[in-house]
């Protein structure tokens, strides 16, 4: 079984879409779909509990829980979960019907596969994830480098939640990444360079879209995660420092980048 994992806030515009590409899946094995609800104050719980009436074969649950963040909703959702699998799913976000029937046909044939994403809006994996196969390998000093996983393209073994844990809660910010370096250390991760999910409608990951689009708040989630590695002792002092300049160089990047791109998409 696979549970999905939903976190839900003020989605009421995009909830059904997002639980709809899970029932047009291709795979067809049981699911188990877990939509936690932070705090949300529009109509996207009622949605859901429609959504649930409407689809009585389907093993559906809405998780109510005081807002607390994106972090704290998904570690609610996999700690109620049961499947042997866990794939993440936005409430903004889609999946192609195919998805995961591509991923789990990776994990039967490749058992060494412990964690699997996939390629978004029909974009390119970016360096150092250039691959001429499938599968791109993703280590901690690539993730280091660059992240090119998206979180609804996301799915895992459980036994990732017993070697490396969960999300780190009140952090809303590059907290997929700290997730993804936590469980670079005892697994083997890979993504597939197919394109297989619709992220934020289509539209950039960095600087538009999502939590993503403050760039000034990614800047300071991946300044936490540096320093949490150093306590952890997974870098030295000499990387932390090289590593610091490295994301402020591409801070001023990305965001020189971003406003040129939206002066443009005005014209």
């Amino acid at each position: 079984m696979i549970s999905v994992i939903i976190p839900m806030y003020n989605s009421e515009n995009s909830i059904e879409a997002a639980l709809d590409s899970v029932l047009d899946q291709s795979w067809k094995g049981k699911f188990e779909i877990i939509v936690i609800n932070d705090g949300s104050t529009d109509n996207s719980p009622e949605i859901v509990r429609k959504y649930i009436d409407a689809h009585p074969d389907w093993d559906i649950r809405l998780i109510d829980q005081q807002n607390q963040g994106v972090s704290a909703a998904r570690n609610n959702g996999m700690k109620q979960s049961k499947g042997e699998y866990i794939a993440l799913l936005d409430s903004d976000d889609v999946w192609l019907p195919e998805k995961i029937e591509k991923q789990m046909k990776f994990f039967e044939t490749r058992p060494e596969i412990d964690f699997l994403a996939t390629a978004r809006n029909n974009q390119k994996l970016l360096y150092p994830y250039n691959s001429k196969t499938d599968l791109a390998e993703v280590t901690f000093k690539k993730l280091l480098i660059r992240n090119e996983i998206t979180i609804p393209s996301v799915i895992f073994k459980r036994k990732i939640l017993d070697n490396t844990g969960y999300f780190q809660e009140g952090q809303n910010h590059a907290e997929d990444v700290d997730f993804y370096l936590r469980i670079s250390e005892n697994n083997k991760m890979y993504i597939l360079t197919e394109s297989l999910i619709t992220a934020g409608g289509g539209k950039r990951t960095f600087g538009e879209s999502g939590l993503s689009a403050d760039l000034k708040k990614m800047a300071e989630g991946y300044r936490s995660n540096l320093n949490r590695l150093y306590k952890a002792g997974r870098i030295n002092g000499f990387q932390l420092f090289g590593y610091k300049i490295y994301y402020r160089l591409k801070y001023l990047v990305l965001l020189l980048r971003t406003s040129f791109y939206k002066l443009f998409k005005k014209q």
